[in-house]
């Protein structure tokens, strides 16, 4: 059994200015308390949150003694958290301050902080006592409640004070039986697509992830430009940046890619296998790229960012992660293990065999066969595995072609129930589905 959480933003209702005028004040003496302890953790090099609590615990009390007891619990675990980054960070000479700025403050509850009272209702306890606020839920909120996810103990809440509401972090946990993988499904993540392989055929789905950042990168220049000529360097500025939706878009495409491969996986019971880039995958591609906009391209491709949104979601399913070597899987041709030569296109010529091969069907079958041989798996022997094609003329171009499916397909998932990948090649390769 696997046990996964996941962290659902809900909004409380409108609450009345007397009520908010209490979480302001909360909020306040919380954030003084977190700066506090924050400094001492630095000063002391303290990075756990049980020496934190022993060193600080009365004096806050004493500082703080209208509120509950277990926000200095709290605080002490949000200080120590902050602490412990700032310290790590140091010893990288990264921070250009002595100590940490607490800029945000997220006021962290435990299960004496706060109580869930039905569905719709919380209370919070505060230095005027309990209040009970109104939810407003949503429809992701009924999902994890009606499908046997159980409420943990632990919350957050921030404010927002332009509507008066109290925006709550709630944690749902549940147990998954990881399954047995009957099979595999290779995964190839690019810049602006990503290609499964899945009954023998490969999928490419369209991300172009590329024209999004390349837009918001002239975009952002622009705004600059036009605030720093016009209004010279203010706040105005970075409301306007702000505004921008580019992280929203590329986790739009992350999530919903991610929930089509581990469905397919899911359906067909396979384990997904992934690419292992290792930490800071970003700053290794960069090493030797000089062209400033390319670098800014491929530090904002987040190739582990979709890698992490299908592993969190293969977790929900009980599907299992393999991860293979990626070194020279769009290289070589897995047919004669030669190189394959790519003139300035995505489709290349085997230099023994003189197979074509797309780039990015050729990455899936090397991940695919690395699996098989054991390469940072216990999958079985390759050898009932026949990949050779046809030598008729024209006989191999549907096989090494992948089925290219158009980002206003798949992104539209929520409305079209899904892209029903059924496609069945004029003949397989190898048995057991491949």
């Amino acid at each position: 059994m696997i046990g996964v959480t996941r962290t659902i933003i809900v909004k409380s209702v409108k609450l009345p200015r007397k009520v908010f005028k209490v979480f302001v004040e909360l909020e306040g003496m919380y954030r003084n308390m977190v700066e506090q302890l924050v400094m001492d953790a630095v000063k002391n090099d303290v990075k756990s949150f049980i020496r934190l609590k022993a060193f600080e615990y009365k004096e806050m009390r004493k500082l703080y003694s209208k509120l509950p007891s277990h926000y200095v619990y709290t605080a002490c675990q949000d200080a120590s958290t902050r602490a412990k980054s700032f310290l790590k960070l140091k010893k990288l000479s990264l921070p250009k301050r002595n100590y940490p700025e607490v800029k945000k403050i997220t006021i962290w509850l435990d299960d004496e902080l706060w109580k869930p009272n039905g569905l719709t209702l919380i209370k919070i306890a505060t230095h005027k006592g309990w209040i009970i606020t109104w939810l407003e839920p949503h429809k992701q909120y009924w999902k994890y409640v009606n499908r046997g996810w159980k409420l943990r103990s632990e919350a957050k809440i921030k404010l927002d004070k332009k509507n008066r509401q109290l925006i709550i972090y709630l944690t749902f946990a549940k147990e998954v039986k990881e399954h047995k993988p009957e099979g595999y499904l290779p995964v190839d993540v690019n810049e602006n697509n990503v290609t499964i392989l899945t009954d023998g055929i490969a999928y490419l789905f369209e991300t172009n992830v590329e024209k999004i950042v390349l837009g918001y990168y002239y975009k952002r220049k622009e705004i600059q430009e036009r605030y720093d000529k016009v209004y010279g360097k203010l706040r105005i500025k970075k409301k306007a940046l702000k505004k921008l939706k580019e992280k929203k878009k590329k986790a739009d495409i992350k999530w919903k890619i991610a929930n089509i491969i581990v469905k397919k996986a899911y359906e067909k019971q396979n384990a997904i296998i992934l690419e292992n880039l290792g930490k800071r995958v970003a700053n290794k591609m960069i090493a030797r790229i000089k062209n400033k906009q390319l670098r800014h391209r491929v530090f904002q491709a987040s190739f582990r960012g979709i890698q992490k949104a299908i592993e969190e979601k293969a977790k929900e399913y009980g599907i299992s992660i393999i991860y293979v070597n990626p070194r020279n899987t769009s290289k070589l041709c897995p047919i004669h293990n030669a190189p394959i030569t790519y003139n300035k296109s995505r489709v290349g010529k085997c230099s023994k065999g003189k197979e074509l091969w797309h780039r990015d069907v050729v990455a899936c079958w090397n991940l695919f066969f690395k699996a098989l041989r054991g390469d940072g798996s216990d999958a079985p022997s390759p050898s009932k595995h026949n990949l050779d094609v046809s030598h008729v003329p024209f006989g191999m171009n549907a096989t090494h072609d992948p089925i290219e499916i158009n980002k206003s397909l798949w992104a539209r998932w929520k409305f079209l129930g899904g892209i029903q990948i059924y496609h069945k090649p004029p003949y397989h390769l190898g048995t057991n589905g491949y």
